[in-house]
């Protein structure tokens, strides 16, 4: 088989080799076969130069010509990915001795290069340049008045705008951010756009324009940072409710105008490097001044870092080192990423950079969130609630700020996060699917974060009882039900989508693991046939409706006010305070006290001689008063009354009472019936018949009168006991 294919590959380079040769040197088919009349050739090599002729044929060379060069140029790319420490130590001496010969020849190039300069603003007449870009400045600083004057309402409006709601908060500072940008363009359009009415030399406008873009750039980030962080705050109320990002007035004074400052000169710095080399710097000279112009930077970084404030927030938790140590560590680190930027090692900076700034980018951005989405409401333990807008915003900017932090890296370690070779080393491969399950944890955690606040506030708001009884109430006490379990059923959902997709993503092949998965479900299912009765059982519950949380059931032993539910088992509270923790298969047959209605039904026995119709007279009233009675009135269905006697009693007649009311509300309202009654019979003089014990010892009066003596003792030795 290698034989074969080794032949046909020699055979399509001769192939390929012979097309060009006849295309290089210009001989046609035609030429090919006069020469063969002139030298007489074989047959068979005639017919083989006489299918150089066919189009087919040529094209078909070139795509095996183009096959071959594409499959070669992987494998080169490959056999150069892999740097050596040896030769990044021979490229940074070769990176070190161009910066050193940059320096010799820097006077020079600069020379030059103002000469060029020289040559330019000459060509423009003279010093003519110069006040004509004070002049333009002018006219953007009077665009900016201009612009001042006219929004004079709008920032009235802003200074009066409230803060109290979310929507206000919002309005407010997006008002006041894009003022700031349209009083900052104002300046832009103004001395830029006056500026290119006018023919200029390239080199001149290309230097004036980029210097008012890079003195746009700082201004645009003063007033963002003066937005976000409100340094300068005059009114009565606290400073912290104005600003985006809630920090200390210190802090926000301190890092508003270092931050300015470093975008500002970034954006000088870039806007230089840029037009030296269109005055025709070397790249190791423009390479020797970004490098200087870097220690500016690092300057300001490090200055920053000295003399900031020592908190910089209120609110923010202690830390284990202290300032100075602190300080120390991010002076070293600043430090560490220029050496890295200087030396040519861009990998490893941009990855330091990423590390560092990542995780304090996602913080912020948290803060400042929550800080304006924060919720007027606030529960009684002092939490605050989570709104799905909120939400989706921080877990949104957490995740594109992560996803942007893996492609930069992608990008800088030249990994594609789309594209998978065979070329690829094993650990190419595992960075690649580390990314790239990065990526789908993100997207899996935004998704589940947003189902779950949704549920969370579903269940807030099953928190108020309704009226007992009605339809709504009996939704609510469902929706409390099954919302729980639908959220652990949904988190179990998210979390076994995101393994597999992030397996997947690493080159695992989850057909083979998910067959597996279903072959130890059925071991595991085997023996563990109690705990899938359990959850099988408890899914057949709560499809049934059987009952509901905060409602008070009965199964064999078990009695209680249902408090929650897991997978596999039900939470019962005993009215005396105990919790049972009862399986669903072992529930059986299920007694629930709280549906609908209920019926309690009373006794009293009255003595033989007494009035029953005057009774049941008596008792209808009571029942009319109670069913009027505001405290009762909402929770009782049918008044109470009398069914009739019940039976004939030893010591009276039994007579039977009924209430209907709704479940649980029946106990208060039979202590307040049985007080009522008690009273009103005393009143009408209807005696409750109670049990008595006559002793006659026939007609020998003194037997009679010692056994009520010794009775008396009996019953006064009881009540001494007793007490």
């Amino acid at each position: 088989m290698d034989v074969l294919l080794k032949f046909a590959s020699l055979r399509t380079l001769l192939s390929a080799a012979a097309l060009t040769v006849a295309l290089v040197t210009g001989v046609s088919p035609a030429a090919a076969q006069t020469e063969a009349t002139a030298q007489p050739r074989p047959e068979s090599v005639q017919r083989f130069i006489g299918m150089f002729s066919d189009p087919d044929v040529q094209t078909f060379l070139q795509q095996q010509a183009a096959a071959a060069k594409a499959a070669a140029e992987p494998a080169a790319e490959s056999a150069g990915t892999g740097v050596s420490f040896s030769e990044f130590s021979t490229r940074f001496r070769a990176h070190a001795a161009s910066l050193l010969g940059a320096v010799q020849t820097f006077p020079s190039e600069s020379m030059r290069g103002a000469t060029v300069l020289e040559r330019e603003v000459q060509a423009s007449g003279g010093t003519r340049p110069i006040f004509l870009v004070a002049a333009f400045v002018a006219v953007g600083l009077a665009a900016q008045w201009l612009f001042w004057w006219v929004s004079a309402g709008w920032r009235q409006w802003m200074a009066r705008a409230p803060f109290a709601t979310v929507s206000e908060r919002v309005v407010a500072v997006s008002a006041r951010l894009l003022w700031a940008v349209c009083y900052v363009l104002s300046f832009g359009l103004g001395s830029i756009g006056f500026f290119l009415l006018f023919e200029w030399p390239p080199l001149v406008r290309e230097i004036v324009v980029g210097y008012l873009f890079a003195v746009v750039v700082f201004r645009l980030a003063s007033v963002l940072f003066d937005v976000l962080l409100a340094p300068r705050v005059a009114t009565d109320l606290s400073p912290e409710r104005y600003r985006v990002v809630p920090v200390t007035d210190e802090a926000a004074v301190h890092w508003a105008k270092r931050l300015g400052y470093l975008v500002g000169w970034y954006a000088f710095g870039w806007v230089t490097i840029r037009l030296l080399g269109t005055l025709g710097f070397s790249v190791p000279a423009r390479q020797l001044v970004a490098y200087s112009l870097g220690l500016v930077l690092l300057v300001i970084g490090i200055e920053a870092v000295w003399r900031r404030p020592s908190g910089l927030s209120q609110m923010a938790p202690p830390s284990r080192l202290g300032l100075r140590a602190r300080n120390w560590l991010w002076t070293a680190y600043f430090i560490g990423v220029w050496l890295l930027w200087v030396v040519g090692a861009m990998k490893l900076f941009w990855i330091a950079l990423v590390c560092a700034g990542l995780p304090g980018a996602i913080a912020l951005t948290k803060a400042a969130v929550n800080n304006l989405l924060r919720s007027s409401a606030v529960e009684e333990d002092g939490d605050k609630k989570s709104t799905v807008v909120s939400v989706i915003i921080e877990r949104g900017i957490r995740a594109g700020l992560i996803v942007g932090a893996i492609v930069l890296l992608a990008d800088v370690l030249e990994i594609e996060l789309t594209r998978m070779t065979m070329q690829d080393s094993p650990a190419l491969r595992l960075v690649r699917g580390i990314l790239s399950a990065g990526i789908i944890l993100l997207v899996v955690d935004l998704a589940w974060n947003v189902v779950k606040v949704l549920i969370d506030r579903k269940l807030g708001d099953t928190q108020t009882v309704l009226e007992v009884g009605s339809e709504q109430e009996r939704r609510r006490t469902r929706m409390r039900t099954l919302l729980p379990i639908l959220r652990n059923f949904l988190m179990i959902l998210f979390v076994a989508i995101a393994i597999m997709m992030a397996l997947s993503s690493l080159g695992v092949e989850i057909g083979p693991l998910i067959a597996g998965a279903g072959v130890i479900g059925v071991a595991i299912g085997f023996g563990a046939q109690t705990v899938v009765k359990d959850i099988i059982s408890g899914m057949f519950y709560l499809l049934d409706d059987a009952f509901r949380v905060g409602e008070y059931i009965q199964s064999g032993s078990y009695k209680g006010t249902v408090e929650s539910f897991s997978l596999r088992s039900v939470k019962l509270r005993h009215h005396r305070g105990a919790v049972y923790i009862v399986p669903f298969s072992e529930l059986g047959a299920i007694q629930n006290m709280s549906r609908d209605w209920v019926i309690e039904k009373m006794t009293i026995t009255v003595t033989y001689d007494a009035d029953i119709e005057k009774a049941r007279k008596i008792i209808k009233k009571i029942g009319l008063e109670l069913f009027e009675d505001p405290e009762f009135k909402a929770t009782t269905i049918e008044p109470l009354k009398m069914q009739g006697i019940d039976s004939l009693g030893d010591s009276g007649l039994l007579l039977r009472m009924k209430v209907m009311t709704l479940p649980g509300e029946q106990f208060t309202l039979k202590r307040r019936a049985l007080r009522m009654i008690h009273q009103s019979f005393n009143e009408n003089g209807i005696k409750i018949a109670v049990p008595t014990v006559q002793v006659s010892g026939g007609k020998d009066d003194d037997i009679g009168a010692a056994a009520q003596q010794a009775l008396a003792k009996h019953n006064a030795a009881n009540a001494a006991g007793t007490a």
